[in-house]
């Protein structure tokens, strides 16, 4: 199986860090891009863990970032930015984000509200739109919207080594065994994100590895895997869970229903451990909910 999920250098420019979310271990993938001396990190660890993540950048000779690309507005996404600013004061990394999420990140409390979690306000934010570039000395990442998990996501693809950086996007896959579906509270939209798979089909030829925050890299055959699941997933993931709520709203219930349909044999989430599942459950529930899909 080609799947990498172990910290270090996966190909000609780029490096996997775990950012170890929640302090969970494969939770959350960071990705730094190095070319002629510029280094530029996608996503930002969260502000518990942004001490050790400065340790593993200074470890893997990585140290400091010039610029930081998030894929979209969520807390587990950006909580860390001004604390890394704050640590990095005489760097100064700048910041770039999708046009359509400066107004998340400037105002915060929406998203602070649905997930429970404090982002700080994130000003001085770089916009970018479809087809931007961001040029790393030379290597070139193609800016792409890819809407549906929230409508300001943006992946980035490297064009000389045939990686895309899609954030949340698409699927979680954190390990072969546990895959976790995209909609998620307060801005999916279904339609959008049945585009961004479409558009993300139509660049296979371009690409030979996804790369995942929720974790990892999926290459090759893996990769096409991806693609080919993605779809059908989403649908069969919503529709089980909202016949399970209409059988039975507890949310241990659904998630231990979850658990045997979807993810029997994961080792991350076991049903003598499966708050973190629950979690995530109750987050698809909400936004069920807001869409109107369960009443």
């Amino acid at each position: 199986m080609v799947f990498i999920n172990t910290e270090g250098k996966f190909n000609e420019n780029t490096y996997l860090i775990d950012a170890e979310l929640y302090r969970l271990k494969n939770s959350l993938a960071i990705y730094v891009i190095e070319n002629n001396g510029m280094r530029v990190m996608v996503d930002s660890p969260s502000e518990l863990g942004v001490r050790k993540f400065i340790k593993k950048l200074k470890q893997q000779g990585l140290y400091p970032i010039h610029k930081i690309l998030l894929t979209h507005s969520h807390f587990d996404h950006v909580q860390g930015v001004e604390k890394l600013k704050r640590l990095m004061p005489e760097f100064n990394p700048e910041i770039l984000a999708s046009e359509k999420a400066i107004d998340n990140l400037k105002n915060p409390d929406r998203m602070n509200k649905v997930f429970g979690y404090n982002v700080p306000i994130i000003e001085d934010v770089t916009p970018l739109k479809e087809g931007d570039v961001v040029d790393i000395n030379g290597l070139k990442l193609e800016t792409l919207n890819f809407f549906g998990h929230t409508q300001d996501c943006i992946a980035f693809l490297d064009v000389k080594n045939k990686n895309i950086f899609v954030g949340d996007a698409i699927i979680d896959r954190f390990d072969p065994d546990t895959h976790i579906p995209e909609f998620a509270p307060p801005d999916f939209n279904e339609s959008e994100l049945l585009k961004t798979f479409e558009k993300l089909r139509n660049l296979k030829s371009r690409i030979n590895s996804i790369s995942l925050p929720h974790f990892g890299v999926w290459k090759d055959e893996h990769f096409e895997e991806t693609l080919d699941m993605m779809e059908t997933f989403h649908f069969e993931t919503k529709n089980s869970i909202i016949k399970w709520y209409n059988e039975n709203p507890s949310l241990k219930y659904i998630t231990l229903k979850y658990h045997e349909k979807f993810t029997p044999n994961s080792k991350i989430h076991t049903k003598d451990n499966i708050h973190g599942l629950e979690l995530l459950i109750e987050w698809q529930i909400t936004q069920l909910k807001m869409s109107s899909n369960i009443i």
